[in-house]
């Protein structure tokens, strides 16, 4: 079992997930039950499915929750692209969003290459 706390990928998202909660604060208020919600659950499952895996116990596990979490990644960077081709979000701050998320992207590949490989060989 791993802190999840003390890993770099998962700081960076829930820091990401703080910022947009307070970007979203702002969005439309049709957009409650719609794009709010949808930003707000995709980026919180980035850390939170870092989270659950550092908590299994075999790195397969730890492996596919790391998987699950960039695939949310990938459906926020959608989400603010939609967000911002709608005005909700100017073009500076969704750069910035953009570069954060990409970053975040790179990690969970970064993190769950050796993961997988590791229990890859424990499974052998």
């Amino acid at each position: 079992m791993r802190d999840f706390r003390k890993i770099q990928v998962w700081q960076k998202s829930h820091d990401l997930t703080l910022r947009l909660y307070k970007i979203t604060s702002t969005f439309p208020k049709e957009e409650l039950y719609g794009l709010t919600s949808q930003i707000r659950r995709a980026s919180a499952s980035i850390p939170s499915n870092i989270a659950e895996g550092c908590g299994r116990d075999t790195q397969t596990e730890l492996a596919r929750f790391v998987h699950i979490a960039a695939g949310s990644a990938s459906e926020l960077d959608y989400h603010l692209l939609l967000s911002h081709d709608l005005g909700y979000i100017n073009k500076e701050t969704y750069q910035e969003l953009e570069n954060s998320i990409s970053e975040i992207k790179r990690m969970l590949h970064g993190f769950e290459k050796p993961v997988s490989s590791n229990s890859k060989r424990s499974n052998i």
